[in-house]
């Protein structure tokens, strides 16, 4: 981050640091415990199908804003578009964007715009990049004990629940502020 910001950041340039991340949605329900009155027994549907989307997602921790993205692939291309997206949204901004190591985070065919630099975890850390955590809540709270009747309304479904993380900054916050992510920009 040091080396980052020396031979790209000037001092009037606003810096946003922003962790990167994927997620698979597809249409095998996820069963959970509910609630239901005595005596009565709960009964939720239950389905296998092969049909995914992918979520794309953003965060930058200090302000909770998410940005994301429903996509078909997890490829350079849909990568291309997510950070074209990303960076249309913050266009007087410089981005600093943590990611994994995926093939496609890393192909040579990827146009990393002008207003962005990537910077890798290490491999096989998961643990380490807060949008796991957003993508578990995410599943949680609005997958469980749900049947799609198709990959349009999974997508539907998934946008819906996107956009109500992406107007709650204060949940985000709470998700993805960690400490070691806060102590390392007090460089």
């Amino acid at each position: 981050m040091k080396e980052i910001q020396e031979k790209w950041l000037k001092e009037k340039d606003v810096f946003r640091l922003m962790f990167q991340d994927e997620a698979r949605f597809g249409r095998i329900s996820d069963h959970r415990r509910c609630w239901c009155p005595a005596p009565e027994r709960p009964i939720c549907l239950s389905q296998v199908s092969q049909e995914n989307t992918y979520a794309y997602g953003a965060v930058s921790f200090p302000d909770g804003q998410f940005e994301s993205l429903v996509l078909p692939h997890c490829d350079t291309d849909c990568m291309q578009v997510f950070l074209e997206e990303v960076s249309s949204r913050h266009p007087e901004e410089k981005i600093l964007m943590v990611t994994d190591r995926a093939g496609w985070h890393k192909s040579k065919s990827l146009k990393i715009p002008e207003n962005i630099r990537l910077c890798f975890l290490p491999p096989y850390s998961p643990e380490l990049n807060p949008v796991e955590h957003i993508w578990d809540e995410l599943k949680e709270k609005g997958f469980h004990n749900k049947v799609f009747s198709s990959l349009d309304s999974l997508e539907d479904h998934l946008v819906s629940e996107l956009r109500k993380l992406e107007g709650a900054p204060e949940v985000i916050r709470s998700i993805v502020s960690w400490p070691w992510i806060i102590n390392s920009l007090m460089f």
